[in-house]
């Protein structure tokens, strides 16, 4: 299997980079839209008027976005947009142009509820604080909130790039030369499925492992110091 590997390294090297090119700019975007969906759907509602009218069909229009892209498969969007497209409305996408929009669109949709939990999960008297000191709500979100939010939802994240990781390989379908693609064509050409697909196995758990301990310790960075010493303070506090 060694040997086989050897053999046909840069394809599975070239189906891999892509997959992590993907997944990785799917994650990032997909995290900003997910935050700017979060910090609009926590917009308090206005009592009346115009206001009131635009959040309600603000509001509409993201759960429609959330709703639609959580409860089809990724698979199926990407047929959807890729050829449906084409066909209807004559947009001819590339297919790596195709895979970076259906990712992160999918991922924003997912994440867009995991940034409006953590968002929930910060104390209600922290809104207040910054309200009673002149803030508005985006103030409040930027200087106040998100940045305990993010510590929150960071665990999420991740699991997210990983399993956008695992993911990427439904894009196959649209011809996209990632891992999965890469592999079917070297199994499709030498017959030996067990030792190709062996291969691919260990890749996806390879990088899997590895993001997932980079995140880890990414976590365990923004925690702080288990002991510090407060100013004035000759004591170490715990």
């Amino acid at each position: 299997m060694l040997d086989f590997f050897l053999k046909y390294k840069m394809q599975f090297l070239r189906g891999t980079l892509t997959t992590l090119e993907i997944s990785l700019v799917g994650t990032i975007i997909g995290l900003l839209i997910g935050l700017a969906v979060g910090i609009v759907r926590t917009i308090p509602m206005p009592k009346k008027g115009l206001p009131r009218i635009i959040k309600k069909c603000a509001d509409g229009i993201l759960v429609a976005y959330i709703t639609f892209f959580r409860g089809t498969p990724m698979m199926v969007q990407s047929m959807l947009l890729f050829y449906g497209l084409k066909e209807k409305f004559n947009i001819d996408m590339a297919p790596m142009a195709a895979a970076f929009f259906i990712v992160t669109i999918n991922t924003g949709a997912y994440l867009s509820e995991v940034v409006r939990g953590g968002i929930s999960s910060i104390d209600k008297g922290q809104f207040e604080a910054a309200k009673a000191l002149g803030m508005n709500h985006f103030s409040t979100m930027i200087y106040v909130v998100l940045p305990q939010a993010l510590r929150n939802i960071l665990p999420a994240t991740g699991n997210e790039f990983v399993i956008n990781v695992k993911d990427t390989s439904v894009l196959n379908v649209i011809g996209v030369t990632e891992l999965y693609f890469s592999t079917k064509s070297i199994a499709g050409s030498t017959f030996r499925f067990a030792e190709t697909f062996m291969i691919t196995c260990l890749i996806y758990l390879f990088l899997t492992m590895i993001i997932s301990f980079v995140l880890h310790r990414v976590e365990k960075s923004m925690d702080g110091p288990k002991h510090f010493r407060l100013p004035g303070s000759n004591q170490m506090q715990v």
